[in-house]
């Protein structure tokens, strides 16, 4: 009976997403980013508060490929992937956030990055 419980509790756990394990939200991107990319990714977090994750992606999408050597553009993708249920894609953005965090401490210790990534 002890065994079945226990099962039971971990499937249970194993079925909450991991977005739902820490309320963290998209980051603004630093100063020295282009103005175009900020652009796209203050839009992503316009609709990121809105719960349009799927367009909030594309902005952050459209933010890293004018520029995606910091971090913070990955977190944003990954988040929004996270919520979108693409927990694959999302590990992958969070790997390459973390990797180029340069030092920032809320990407590095991201409780939903460190979920994905095992950190």
């Amino acid at each position: 009976m002890r065994k079945l419980l226990v099962s039971l509790v971990i499937a249970f756990v194993m079925m909450i997403p991991f977005s739902a394990m820490a309320d963290e939200g998209p980051m603004k991107l630093p100063d020295s980013a282009p103005e175009s990319a900020k652009m796209h990714n203050q839009e992503g977090i316009k609709h990121w508060n809105q719960g349009h994750y799927d367009v909030a992606f594309k902005h952050f999408e459209e933010s890293a490929g004018i520029d995606a050597s910091n971090g913070e553009i990955h977190f944003n993708e990954a988040i929004a992937l996270d919520k979108m249920g693409q927990h694959g894609k999302a590990t992958m953005h969070f790997k390459a956030a973390k990797s180029r965090a340069n030092g920032n401490q809320a990407i590095i210790n991201s409780p939903i990055l460190n979920a994905h990534i095992g950190g």
